[in-house]
């Protein structure tokens, strides 16, 4: 059962978390910032001088560890829903990126560049409705990956979380399609017993 935040079980599991904790220690955004740190560690995605779309940033844990590495001749680009704090070479966007009005912002940021790379950490609030909530997963990293193919340059990469269930080996095949290679990661930042996983494709292909 998935427990949504604000219960008395996930505020107990949370505030033991290790990375939750280094997280703190180290004046990090939040835990996520661990798994694109791992993520980046094994496959380099973030160089300096690169431009980052950031698809569901706040509270800010991807586009910190990226703006840091891209820094200071790169840019991110970061869009949520939610308010997010201002971070060094971070331009944000408060907007919802499913939406005409929230897409239209982010192009007009763009201004016809094309990004390196783009990342989604976008997932919807929980219900508790293990296959509406799958569903609306799907659709948000549809769309995802749909901006990304439109939006990167030659040989950009995609790195989009997704949750295993229904719709899963569809998106992976649809990543296959768009990207010369598609791997799966799971970095160790990710809870035990979660079911979400990282799809990371490699080379836009022409």
């Amino acid at each position: 059962m998935i427990k949504k935040p604000g219960s008395k079980a996930w505020m107990r599991r949370h505030v033991n978390d290790p990375y939750v904790k280094l997280a703190a220690a180290q004046g990090m955004r939040s835990r996520a910032a661990y798994k694109l740190t791992e993520i980046n560690g094994k496959h380099k995605l973030l160089k300096p001088g690169m431009l980052v779309v950031d698809l569901g940033a706040a509270p800010g844990g991807w586009s910190q560890v990226a703006g840091r590495i891209v820094a200071p001749a790169g840019r991110v680009i970061a869009i949520d829903l939610l308010p997010m704090a201002a971070l060094p070479g971070v331009t944000f966007i408060e907007g919802d990126f499913s939406e005409a009005g929230g897409l239209a912002a982010l192009e007009q940021e763009l201004a016809g560049a094309k990004a390196d790379l783009v990342l989604s950490d976008m997932a919807p609030n929980i219900s508790g409705i293990a296959l509406s909530d799958q569903m609306r997963l799907i659709g948000l990293v549809e769309l995802a990956l749909d901006f990304a193919v439109k939006h990167l340059k030659p040989q950009g990469n995609f790195l989009v979380k997704i949750f295993h269930g229904v719709g899963f080996d569809a998106f992976v095949k649809a990543m296959r399609g768009a990207f010369m290679k598609v791997e799966t990661r799971k970095p160790d930042a990710s809870r035990t017993g979660s079911r979400e996983v990282y799809l990371l494709g490699k080379g836009l292909k022409a």
